[in-house]
């Protein structure tokens, strides 16, 4: 349920409302999210961080523990990556705004049509079937592969994007709210997954996509994918549909993703409870119930209601079906025959990003956050090694290892838990019969071993220059105000903030780390916000809020993408540039701003790093179709879109 309010809504604010209504179900405003008592970040901070050290941004919170592997020396990276574009201001306006000397383009937008006999985009005549051979909707996680494979060619590839979620009352002129038509629950599944395109570069920051490219393909929820690891098979995988447990209809609610050193995509299904309905209908004994209950299945009617439409989405017909989505999908993009695998050894749960990284021993390493309030971050170690003279043997590698939740404790340490079967609390006394019930109930897997409960954990990347791990914890304002004391640099954090994490020896193997305070977001010039900027004056930066995701050039230069700046700032999303090293580490600076309504996803940036790619989700969000707050990007219906930007005069590195 929506927060109660009296006063006229801002767009601003209905925008957001709106978000938390379609893209996570409004899991925000449940109280289910407060489900252990584990200890919070927040208090594990507070005895870390004091007040004081985060309004002066004193130096004593600086790592001082060797590096992971480095590409560059932090000396050439402070050197030859020094940020040097003009700082943009916070706006409202309904355009994409960049620095002077910057130009921006759409390269592809919702609707758009991937083949060359496919229809052209028309929003007053919509079908299934056009839209299963058009760019889908919500654009979010973008993945740049260059062409041929395995190469680093700065001027074609392919494009793979994540289509999270559908805004309906901005996608149909007649949309009615509760009451949905069956052909607009058919679209809607059918731009619902991923989107993989080819594009290429026609002179300067000239980005166009490829129609008719042998490569184009749509994924949606209606496509055919396979589970596989320890958890396939499992019974409680197995549908009236699927007597096997191993084949599922489509992917749903993709958010952010990652991309393997062999050349995947791994997408990631986040807030997938959304889409089932009528759980109370099902028998309170039923062991289902209770994990159901932990991942959010709704306990009536959904908010999109397509459980009326299509049994698989009711829990009482199908009470199995949503044990079969929150997992990390592979996807290879360079083969339009490939089966999508959901790997189920990478655990179960609201699943915002599976960033790779090779350890030095060749084991592949995945780290994930679990993006709702009061969850938990978790990494993936292989138990096979990396094999980069045999690309087939690599497309396994997920499907065998262990997976860990991490445990941040008050004196800068922390431990990555083992989530195995039959160790510790994960045996039968407490519902576990098999590593199966341990991916599949990942959550209560990690409450009972005492994992940290975090602020929203979504992104979480490696810088290629300090070797050093980054967990983005977007907001967390359910925390409760008596919990707080002096010591405590943040309660109500509406802003979020960024930890700067290190494994042990530079082992990304590791089951230990140390970690620090990179960033505390928010409004410089609000003292209430306890800025905090990894040493920099906070006086001198951007006002930032929300971060969501993030992605490094060069020289280790940390550019975040916001969500959720309508609701604190009452202004749009964007995406900021930050130094994570030398004299100017913690300079935020604000590099570009969407379009109303609109949150900025899945920066990306081309090999040679002179494009910068990212994702315009939800133009207009807050609006409808009749009413609307947005025209972006062509003076008509909002409609979503991926964007490169690039450098028009000088260094043709962006930043530089």
């Amino acid at each position: 349920m929506s927060p109660r309010r009296t006063l006229p809504l801002s767009p601003a604010v209905t925008a957001w409302l709106q978000k938390c209504r379609w893209a996570c179900g409004e899991k925000c405003f449940t109280e289910s999210c407060n489900h252990s008592e584990n200890p919070t970040f927040e208090a594990i901070l507070a005895q870390r961080v004091s007040r004081r050290t985060a309004l002066r941004g004193v130096a004593g919170v600086a790592l001082v523990l060797a590096l992971g592997q480095a590409s560059l020396s932090h000396t050439e990276a402070s050197s030859r990556g020094r940020l040097t574009f003009r700082p943009i201001r916070l706006n409202s306006d309904d355009r994409v705004t960049v620095p002077e000397g910057y130009g921006t383009t759409v390269v592809i937008r919702w609707g758009d049509p991937l083949e060359s006999w496919g229809p052209e985009f028309r929003v007053d005549a919509q079908s299934p079937e056009a839209q299963a051979h058009q760019f889908g909707y919500n654009a979010d996680f973008v993945g740049l592969f260059p062409l041929p494979l395995l190469t680093n060619n700065p001027n074609r590839g392919l494009l793979a994007v994540n289509h999270e979620y559908t805004n309906p009352e901005l996608m149909f002129p007649n949309y009615r709210q509760g009451d949905p038509e069956p052909w607009q629950v058919a679209v809607e599944l059918e731009a619902h997954g991923v989107t993989i395109v080819e594009i290429t570069q026609r002179g300067r920051g000239n980005w166009v996509y490829l129609r008719g490219s042998r490569y184009n393909r749509r994924i949606t929820a209606t496509t055919r994918c396979e589970l596989t690891g320890p958890a396939a098979g499992s019974d409680w995988l197995k549908t009236s549909a699927d007597p096997t447990g191993t084949v599922v209809l489509g992917t749903l609610n993709n958010c952010a993703g990652g991309k393997t050193p062999w050349g995947t995509l791994l997408t990631c299904e986040e807030n997938f409870h959304q889409y089932f309905g009528n759980l109370d209908a099902l028998d309170s004994t039923d062991p289902r119930v209770a994990v159901h209950k932990r991942y959010g299945i709704p306990a009536g009617k959904s908010e999109r209601v397509w459980e009326r439409f299509d049994r698989r989405f009711d829990v009482t017909r199908e009470p199995n079906e949503p044990f079969r989505f929150g997992w990390v999908v592979e996807i290879d993009p360079y083969d339009p025959t490939f089966v999508p695998k959901k790997r189920t050894a990478l655990g179960r749960f609201k699943h915002e990003a599976a960033t790779v990284v090779i350890n030095r021993d060749g084991r592949v390493v995945v780290y994930s956050g679990d993006d709702e309030r009061f969850e938990y971050v978790y990494k993936f170690v292989s138990d096979g090694r990396f094999n980069p003279n045999n690309r087939q043997a690599n497309l396994t590698l997920l499907d065998r290892g262990t997976l860990y939740v991490a445990r941040f404790n008050p004196d800068g340490t922390g431990d990555w838990l083992p989530l195995v079967y039959g160790e510790g609390p994960l045996t039968e006394a407490n519902g576990f019969t098999s590593q199966a019930d341990v991916l599949i109930n990942t959550r209560r897997a990690a409450d009972l071993l005492g994992a940290t409960k975090m602020d929203r954990p979504e992104d979480i990347e490696t810088n290629p220059v300090n070797g050093r791990v980054y967990v983005v914890c977007t907001n967390n304002t359910r925390r409760n105000w008596n919990q707080i004391d002096p010591a405590n640099p943040r309660g109500n954090n509406r802003h979020g903030h960024i930890i700067e994490l290190i494994e042990a020896d530079g082992d990304y193997t590791a089951t230990r780390f140390t970690w620090e305070i990179f960033l505390l977001c928010g409004d410089p010039a609000n003292p209430d916000d306890l800025v905090f900027a990894a040493g920099f004056d906070p006086s001198q930066i951007s006002p930032i809020s929300c971060p969501d995701n993030i992605t490094f050039d060069a020289w280790g230069n940390m550019w975040i993408a916001t969500d959720g700046q309508s609701g604190t700032f009452r202004r749009n999303d964007g995406i900021y540039a930050v130094p994570t090293s030398g004299s100017e580490r913690g300079y935020v600076r604000m590099f570009l701003s969407g379009p109303r309504g609109c949150e900025i996803c899945g920066p990306e940036f081309a090999p040679d790093f002179q494009t910068l790619f990212c994702a315009i989700q939800h133009p207009g969000e807050g609006g409808t179709f009749a009413q609307p707050i947005s025209s972006w990007p062509d003076g008509t219906v909002p409609r979503p879109s991926v964007i490169a930007t690039w450098k028009t005069t000088g260094d043709p590195r962006i930043g530089g």
